[in-house]
């Protein structure tokens, strides 16, 4: 098993010209591993990689690598809506160091379940890496179902886990319930990291590590050694936090809470756009109850 815990879904920080901000990557990369993080996930939804060049990808995955120096595995975002160049891409990715990498399913094609399968088929026999599938039926318009996963799994060893982020937990424990011995389920939604578990889950890939690595991952370690008082005590007390992430579409509440605690520049890029002004008031008054920060007010 890759990792078991927690695995932050990096942002990506921009410049105020929008090009990315590597010395601020940087940073914030430091700041997971210090606060015990177990894997690091560059380029994912979190990471606006959709609006990224290849180019821009590789040089955020290489800056993460650069950083990270094997004290957290890192697993590159390498997934397209095209085949090839998932292909390309991936194996750029390992070339550079990459532990593993997640491969979203492909987005806006609206593939098959066939097609699923022999999109992972062809990942298997043109690259060498180790992938973990990403299931967003919510972003990519297609629910890769529980047994097109399994037959995926059982193809090659190399595929080791999913990135289960239906929200649908019965999907899950379908999945779990049949799964190869070395094919983990990693909960995609933060919300549901407690029953995911419970239900046999690894851990989760996050989002509200990027500014909890600390609080969050114990609460996810206390649920893995069977602790459930103790995870329950921290992960339900982080809900609403969690549930604002969302608030709008992710990642933008994500970096303006980064920016509110002076972590990043609040940039993002087109399509994306800042907050509205009642979801920011709502993010503050989180921020302040939670004592994360001291609010800057909200224009």
């Amino acid at each position: 098993m890759l990792f078991r815990g927690t695995a932050t879904a990096l942002v990506t920080p921009f410049q105020p010209d929008g090009r990315i901000d590597g010395a601020t990557l940087e940073r914030l990369v430091e700041f997971q591993i210090a606060h015990g993080i177990e894997a690091l996930v560059p380029c994912g939804s979190t990471g606006e990689s959709a609006t990224m060049t290849m180019a821009e990808r590789l040089s955020v995955i290489e800056s993460t690598l650069s950083v990270a120096r094997k004290r957290a595995p890192v697993i590159a975002g390498t997934g397209t809506n095209d085949t090839r160049t998932t292909i390309e891409l991936t194996n750029r990715a390992i070339e550079l160091g990459a532990d593993a990498v997640l491969v979203v399913t492909p987005y806006y094609n609206k593939p098959s379940q066939r097609g699923l399968v022999e999109h992972f088929r062809a990942l298997i026999r043109e690259t060498d890496a180790r992938i973990i599938i990403y299931n967003v039926p919510g972003r990519t318009g297609v629910n890769m179902l529980p047994q097109t996963q399994l037959e995926v799994a059982v193809l090659s060893e190399r595929i080791i886990g999913t990135k289960e982020a239906s929200g649908d937990l019965e999907q899950m424990q379908a999945i779990l319930r049949d799964a190869p011995p070395y094919f983990a389920l990693y909960s995609g939604d933060d919300a549901l990291t407690l029953p995911a578990i419970a239900c046999g889950a690894q851990g989760v890939i996050s989002v509200i590590s990027n500014y909890l690595p600390g609080r969050f991952g114990d609460g996810v370690r206390a649920a893995l050694s069977g602790d459930y008082q103790t995870a329950r005590a921290i992960l339900l007390e982080l809900l609403p936090l969690m549930q604002a992430n969302f608030i709008e579409p992710n990642p933008i509440p994500v970096k303006f809470i980064l920016a509110q605690m002076g972590m990043i520049e609040e940039v993002y890029r087109l399509p994306l756009v800042p907050l509205q002004p009642q979801s920011k008031q709502r993010i503050l008054q989180l921020l302040e109850q939670f004592g994360i920060m001291h609010p800057k007010t909200a224009d």
